[in-house]
């Protein structure tokens, strides 16, 4: 057997979106807390958030007390998810879609996107992000393509095969970890451990990647250089279609 690689300079932050609201019930945490096992194991440092924990209002502003909300826990939050060198969004399926929960945190990330990182890049260049979806109904694919979508259009590099899921018999019934009708529990499926493996290691990896080599290259992606005038190269052509 192989020797597990280690990356004890590497952050994790994993969301659990579940709308369970206590932690320990979520089906979706059973498979993150798979995740979360490969890479303790391999010296990365991982902290799990069960978003219904807290209070998190919807918007798409760093701080929502500033717009009319009491109270909002996203400024503490976003102190772990900024240190972190990658993010995995774990979501179950309602509807073929994910959790409103999981939406709220797409758009409180999307309110970080105006923040730059010394190079003028987005501050969530140089970090990896992935999708973890389980649930009994169809939507695993859809779901991870949007998630997937909306962490690459903030800055986020994505690796291969940057998602994996879990669903059963279509319908009412069983999750993931409850018995099935044939006396399974999902955890015997191989797909399922086979694209959790793949997805874990490719995020660890890639991020190691990124962050030995000093981050994404900032040519071409400096913000700050734009708004000084520099172009990269770019220029319009010098004709138009009449």
């Amino acid at each position: 057997m192989t020797t597990l690689p280690k990356f004890p300079d590497l952050k994790t932050v994993i969301f659990n979106t579940s709308l369970k609201r206590k932690a320990k019930k979520s089906h979706t945490r059973i498979l993150l807390d798979a995740i979360s096992d490969l890479m303790t194991k391999a010296e990365v440092d991982v902290t799990t958030i069960h978003m219904v924990d807290h209070i998190v209002p919807p918007g798409i502003y760093p701080d929502m007390t500033e717009h009319g909300y009491d109270e909002d826990e996203w400024p503490k939050i976003w102190k772990t998810v900024k240190a972190a060198d990658i993010l995995i969004i774990g979501t179950p399926l309602w509807l073929g879609e994910e959790s409103s929960v999981c939406r709220v945190l797409i758009e409180r990330l999307y309110a970080m996107s105006g923040k730059l990182n010394d190079d003028g890049q987005s501050v969530f260049y140089g970090k990896t992000g992935g999708a973890v979806i389980t649930g009994n109904e169809d939507g695993v694919k859809h779901t991870a393509m949007s998630l997937l979508f909306a962490l690459q259009h903030l800055g986020y590099t994505i690796p291969p095969q940057a998602d994996c899921g879990w669903i059963g018999e279509i319908g009412p019934g069983p999750s993931f970890g409850d018995k099935q009708k044939n006396g399974t529990t999902g955890f015997d499926s191989d797909f399922t451990q086979r694209n959790t493996t793949i997805m874990t290691w490719n995020l660890m990896q890639l991020a190691h990647l990124l962050k030995s080599n000093g981050g994404f290259p900032k040519y071409g992606n400096d913000r700050k250089a734009w708004g000084d005038g520099e172009r990269f190269g770019f220029e319009l052509p010098d004709r138009s279609i009449s």
